[in-house]
């Protein structure tokens, strides 16, 4: 049986048991009957909220689109998610082109009306706290409680997807989807444990700048990174400064400074597209004669990684065999 159907065969019971006992894990310390519909109060990016139990017409925007539609909450709407349609499988890609898009790529892009046309009892808005700033807060919540959960760092996607499921009343079907993650992700750390220990890496991101001649250097706990490690990989290293969010395990030195940045590299891991492809920016350093020099390239300790932008336990679990993929020439060894 798979993650998928497995989650079907349970949901029911669950949010049955949710309205039952009218709490959550989030914010859930008190409960209360309102009319006929159970309601918790949720603690979000934006207050205490009062919510529905068991929501059964959910909007999602944001981080909380994949989360969502992985999840099987009971969507009526979406914001646009295009930057992860690559990582979405056959049935989740179907059901994001069914729904109705009431908002673009962008927070700004909020369509109030076809908010409001969807008739939501939950709106779940996972955008940056920064980027509320362009969103009608006062007006979506005329329309339904709405609760902010949105990204912090990269690899906070495991807490912000549990948060954003919980809120949506679909916690059971998120603990399934973890719990089958990391028994990949063991798996893996247990296959390669011997050949990866001692190994330091670095990895390039695939958000260099061309024009500017820069790369993208990823640390540890980065979108690159997060989920190799999961699977027993060690980066080394950190940023020079700090910059908040993704700019505290991010950064975007000159190309002239990669024999600084990764020499010290035992192994390299880099980007590449869902395609296996690199992107340009990631192109112009495979193809620099300083990366060439690097001794993890030199010995042939170089290794391309897919999706890695995952932000949900299923599609993270692609990365995973991704990984799996590009380490398996280290047991030939």
């Amino acid at each position: 049986m798979s993650v998928r159907q497995h989650w079907r065969v349970i949901a029911a019971a669950a949010v049955t048991l949710t309205v039952v006992t009218g709490c959550g894990s989030d914010g859930g310390d008190s409960a209360a009957k309102s009319g006929d519909a159970a309601t918790r109060v949720f603690a979000a990016d934006n207050g205490e909220i009062t919510i529905p139990v068991a929501p059964q017409r959910v909007v999602a925007t944001g981080y909380a689109v994949p989360v969502l539609i992985e999840a099987d909450a009971a969507l009526v709407g979406i914001s646009s998610w295009k930057r992860g349609l690559a990582l979405m499988a056959e049935q989740d890609r179907a059901t994001y082109e069914r729904l109705p898009k009431v908002a673009g790529e962008a927070a700004a892009e909020t369509n109030y009306e076809a908010v409001a046309a969807a008739k939501p009892d939950l709106i779940v808005i996972g955008v940056p706290k920064p980027a509320l700033g362009s969103i009608d807060m006062k007006r979506l919540e005329s329309i339904a409680p709405v609760v902010a959960i949105g990204p912090t760092t990269p690899a906070a996607w495991r807490e912000l997807s549990r948060r954003q499921s919980d809120a949506a009343g679909r916690g059971t079907n998120f603990q399934a989807a973890k719990e089958a993650y990391e028994k990949r992700a063991a798996e893996l750390k247990d296959k390669y444990g011997a050949a990866l220990a001692g190994l330091k890496f670095g990895h390039v991101g695939s958000y260099g700048e061309i024009a500017k001649g820069t790369f993208h250097r990823e640390f540890a706990g980065s979108w690159g990174t997060n989920i190799a490690q999961d699977a027993g990989v060690t980066y080394y290293g950190e940023v020079k400064e700090k910059g908040g969010g993704g700019l505290d395990v991010t950064e975007y030195p000159a190309i002239e400074e990669l024999p600084t940045s990764l020499g010290e590299a035992d192994a390299i891991t880099y980007t590449v597209q869902p395609d296996g492809t690199p992107a340009e920016a990631v192109k112009q350093v495979l193809d620099s004669a300083l990366w060439k020099n690097l001794p993890a390239v030199k010995a042939g300790r170089v290794f391309p990684l897919q999706y890695t932008e995952a932000a949900t336990y299923e599609s993270a679990l692609r990365t995973l065999d991704s990984v799996d993929k590009a380490f398996a020439p280290l047991l030939a060894r």
